[in-house]
């Protein structure tokens, strides 16, 4: 809203034509009385309230004056840059206000004409209105009905055209019929005859409002004669825009979670009841002093943002709202607590000159408002106890080098933090792994491995001459040595030799001729057929033993096995089936065999 602005607890006033009203709050809207009175030698005060929407910036005002031919005078051409008044028969009486009222001194009868006021707000267009001035005399002792006191804002307009007869017009609000005289209500309306013989009726509304009535709605009700009959006619509700200043104002703070923490993205809303809203400003409570933070808020929003909060941004912040119409102010205050952790703190005892099969405690502690657990983790992300402190006993070179005290607030959820501390267990070389046995074959060229683990970091040496490389993985050393294979190299293999200040460990790697190798796994082979063969053999042995009835089995296993044994050659083999025939050719061929045996 612009210059001319419409104090608090008055209503913007519109035309309204039946089944045809103008809504208030999406354009340019103009706003005068229908009617000044001014007194004979006095002044004539003539306002134009105006309401631009989204308070945008009007860009001229002009006021005229309508003479005997109805043509429109300029008086006056008001800018941003300045005001022109025009040379005019007024001019040495008029004056324009602050507020872009017509003040007009000296009032003559020649006076009583009608004033406009036209308002240039850029894409919103043009606007214009208008206000009789009615001049009077003061005659003691009588009486003058038109010295009565300003009539209260308009409300809206009315219009009922070609009716016969004339119809009559009644205003609703909030679907109450309203009463001319009550409650400051004040209905004025005109009866015109036209040619046609037909009457056109206008009926204007002029009643107080308040902050209440923002929510009100207004319609007027054209009653009629047809045919005999009374009908009635409403035409569509309006609502007003009324202004008012702030009665009550509310800060709160909004966040993704209920408790806030470090990192957090926080929202400072401040909302105020008034019409238009008021211009709000932020500050923040350090110590005594009350530092300003509306640059950082948005603008005509009441919004501010605080990203990635710390413990620093706790405190006490306000917002103070403060209204152009009366220039009033107020304020509101909030606490923003931010839940941290500091001071994270690992110790280690002792803190250094640790061997294999040692012990050491760790130790954890921090600084927070709220209550805090502790979790211990190792390098790999493995869990290793709970609590302020954890006890690491036997450690070896094995044991991971790094552990994490994470520390939590279980009542704010994602607040936790961690810090690292570095365990290194000290010990001579211990050798891990050997390319031993190697089999290799003279004169071609291979590598020797060694790997072995210690701390603080060892040197690894070789017992014959080649080419070294090492390679380190924490206290992991690996070595690969490349070497010809000689004949001295066979028969003596290679030493690898690992130490530090601490202790030396040494082991002895094999190298094995491929071709002995072979021979060796020719022996095997052999072995492995005689082995088979036997088996063989003796497995038919057993065969032939059991179907001579040499070995029991069944029943028959019951006899006593220390008689004399009979004479070989009462064996008899029956056969009772052709396909055991040759079974038994076979049998008693075998037992033919032992008799000549026997006989020799």
């Amino acid at each position: 809203m612009a210059g001319g602005r419409w104090p608090a607890g008055l209503a913007l006033g519109w035309g309204c034509c039946l089944l045809l009203c103008c809504a208030a709050a999406s354009k340019l809207e103009i706003s005068m009385p229908a009617v000044v009175e001014a007194e004979i030698g006095g002044t004539a005060r003539i306002e134009c309230n105006f309401y631009i929407p989204e308070n945008a910036s009007y860009t001229y005002i002009d006021w005229f004056y309508v003479d005997r031919s109805s043509r429109q005078v300029r008086l006056y051409h008001s800018t941003a840059s300045g005001v022109l008044e025009d040379d005019t028969d007024y001019k040495g009486r008029l004056s324009l206000g602050e507020d872009k009222a017509l003040s007009i001194s000296s009032v003559t009868a020649q006076d009583a004409r009608t004033f406009v006021c036209q308002v240039g707000a850029g894409s919103y267009g043009v606007g214009e209105n208008s206000t009789e001035l009615s001049v009077y005399s003061e005659l003691p002792a009588t009486p003058n009905p038109r010295s009565r006191p300003s009539l209260p804002p308009q409300i809206a307009k009315c219009l009922s055209k070609n009716s016969f007869p004339a119809p009559n017009i009644t205003w609703h609000k909030n679907g109450e019929q309203l009463y001319p005289g009550e409650n400051e209500v004040v209905v004025q309306s005109t009866l015109i005859r036209e040619s046609s013989g037909l009457y056109t009726v206008s009926s204007t509304l002029y009643a107080p409002v308040t902050r209440e009535d923002r929510h009100s709605r207004y319609h007027c009700t054209v009653h009629y004669w047809l045919r005999g009959q009374q009908h009635a006619l409403d035409s569509r509700q309006v609502t007003l825009n009324v202004f008012y200043s702030t009665q009550h104002l509310k800060m709160q703070v909004v966040s993704s979670s209920a408790l806030v923490k470090e990192g957090d993205n926080v929202t400072l809303v401040c909302e105020a009841d008034g019409n238009p809203p008021p211009v709000f400003s932020f500050f923040k409570k350090n110590l005594n002093e009350w530092q300003d933070l509306s640059s950082l808020a948005e603008p005509d929003s009441g919004v501010l943002n605080l990203r990635d909060v710390n413990k620093s941004s706790s405190g006490t912040y306000r917002c103070q709202s403060l209204d152009l119409d009366d220039m009033s102010q107020k304020e509101e205050d909030v606490d923003l607590v931010v839940n941290y952790i500091e001071g994270v703190r690992v110790k280690m005892e002792p803190s250094s000159n640790l061997r294999e099969g040692d012990s050491v405690k760790l130790s954890c502690d921090a600084h927070s408002p709220v209550a805090l657990n502790y979790q211990w983790r190792d390098g790999k992300g493995k869990k290793v106890g709970d609590g302020k402190q954890v006890i690491l006993n036997n450690l070896t070179f094995e044991t991971p080098n790094t552990f994490s005290c994470k520390v939590m607030a279980p009542s704010v959820p994602g607040l936790e933090q961690s810090k690292q501390v570095a365990v290194t267990v000290e010990g001579k070389p211990r050798i891990v792994a050997i390319s031993s046995p190697l089999y290799v074959r003279q004169d071609e060229v291979v590598n020797l491995t060694c790997k072995a683990i210690a701390f603080p970091r060892p040197t690894v040496q070789w017992s014959i001459n080649g080419t070294a490389h090492e390679y380190m993985d924490n206290q992991h050393i690996a070595s690969n040595l490349t070497v010809r294979v000689s004949h001295d190299l066979l028969q003596g293999g290679a030493m690898c030799r690992v130490s530090n200040r601490l202790g030396v460990s040494e082991k002895h790697i094999q190298l094995v001729d491929q071709k002995s190798k072979a021979e060796s796994q020719g022996v095997i082979i052999v072995a492995i057929i005689v082995a088979i063969l036997v088996v063989a053999v003796l497995g038919a042995v057993i065969y032939f033993l059991h179907k001579k009835g040499k070995i029991p089995c069944g029943r028959a296993g019951k006899q006593d096995i220390t008689k004399p044994e009979a004479r070989k050659d009462k064996i008899v083999v029956e056969v009772k089936s052709d396909k055991l025939s040759e079974e038994a050719g076979l049998l008693q061929g075998a037992n033919g065999e032992k008799r000549a045996a026997a006989d020799q």
